[in-house]
């Protein structure tokens, strides 16, 4: 019987704190329970040693050989660290290229990589997702972690969890350009964690021991997919932050002012060891928790990555007595931004919008478990460490 192997990784919302990250400042992010599974089966009769991809979340049925699939990781960590040093193309575009197959490529080649691994083995790879493609949660990134930890452990390696953590921030930069590693770090480890760049310039993450019921009270909604990638978006602060660096440093200051007191907001409406209820009433809360997003939104609107139609629609909910937020990196233009996180002091409210109708809405719950080795060589992260 063939060899095989199932890894499974959550897909994320950032809380508070995205683009502002990437320059050192804090960040909320929370793992949520729709997941990616990747599972491979191992092949050895078949010759030339080739993958077969079944990706269907990206319309992707083909078979490939071992070697052009280390070719292009190979390819696009060259153009990577070429547009990284400035000396690249102008557009990170031409970096991500245009296979529809480029993370399970990138991720499967520099797994391959991480182990030296000359002569991999055939493989059937699939695919399976039930996270909304460029939509903030994350996708790239469960599908980094989960394809990389199962072709580690089909191989038989035991990394440890700062191991997989860096082959999939490397998977992620050719997809993204310059991520700040939140994403990876949230869909590995799972949970809400809170992360914050140390001295030595590397990215920390603490996880929260409690679950504040606050996070019950938020609906999420997918204003669309944004016209331009992560990468894109990433690449044009960069490029603002150039230009006006005073303007986008007071909206990071903002920012993360937000991200502080949601993290101390949090933490004081958590529950307590024993049954004793918080200090702060619910519906009060609920308030300081609008005010919060409010003001994170307006950090966003101003490092410009939320588009007019979006914007508009942040007004209306806001009407309401509301309070909403994009999560993730937002856009540049169109009329979707991805994920979008709404809050009212009444939740049910929220349902009664009728302009919300339009789009989807995901049920998902917030805090979910990071990644899974569920069937086949179980081998696990050692150990299930949070990196610091």
């Amino acid at each position: 019987m063939p060899r095989s192997l199932t890894a499974s990784a959550p897909g994320k919302l950032i809380l508070a704190g995205e683009h502002a990250v990437v320059y050192g400042r804090p960040a909320l992010v929370a793992a949520v329970d729709l997941r990616l599974s990747a599972t491979i089966v191992e092949r050895p009769e078949r010759r030339p040693r080739t993958v077969r991809l079944d990706v269907p979340g990206v319309g992707v049925v083909e078979e490939v050989a071992w070697a052009r699939v280390r070719d292009h990781a190979r390819s696009a960590r060259e153009r990577w660290e070429a547009w990284a040093r400035g000396s690249g193309a102008a557009s990170f575009a031409a970096v991500r290229g245009g296979d529809p197959s480029h993370v399970v490529k990138v991720a499967l080649g520099e797994a391959a990589r991480f182990l030296g691994d000359d002569k991999p083995p055939s493989l059937d790879l699939a695919i399976r997702s039930e996270l909304p493609l460029g939509s903030g949660f994350g996708s790239s990134a469960a599908a980094a972690v989960a394809v990389v930890a199962a072709y580690l452990a089909l191989r038989g390696a035991a990394p440890s969890s700062a191991d997989l953590e860096s082959v999939a921030r490397e998977v992620e930069r050719r997809q993204h350009g310059l991520p700040s590693g939140v994403d990876a770090a949230t869909v590995l480890h799972g949970g809400v964690l809170w992360a914050e760049r140390g001295g030595d310039g590397c990215l920390a993450v603490e996880p929260f021991p409690g679950r504040s019921p606050l996070l019950a009270d938020l609906a999420v909604f997918d204003t669309g997919t944004p016209l331009e990638g992560t990468g894109a978006v990433v690449a044009a602060v960069r490029d603002r932050f150039a230009r006006e660096p005073g303007r986008l440093a007071a909206a990071w200051d903002a920012i993360e002012a937000a991200t502080r007191a949601l993290r101390a907001l949090l933490e004081e409406t958590a529950p307590a060891a024993g049954p004793a209820p918080s200090a702060i009433p619910r519906d009060a809360a609920r308030r300081r928790l609008g005010e919060l997003i409010r003001a994170c939104q307006a950090g966003l609107e101003e490092l410009g990555v939320v588009p007019a139609p979006v914007r508009e629609l942040v007004r209306r909910i806001e009407a309401e007595g509301g309070a909403a937020k994009v999560s993730g990196a937002g856009a540049l233009s169109g009329h979707g931004a991805g994920s979008l996180i709404v809050l009212h002091p009444q939740p049910e409210r929220i349902g009664e919008w009728g302009f919300l109708g339009r789009l989807a809405r995901y049920p998902v719950s917030l805090g979910g478990p990071g990644l899974r080795i569920e069937s086949g060589a179980a081998v696990r992260p050692r150990p299930a460490e949070v990196r610091r």
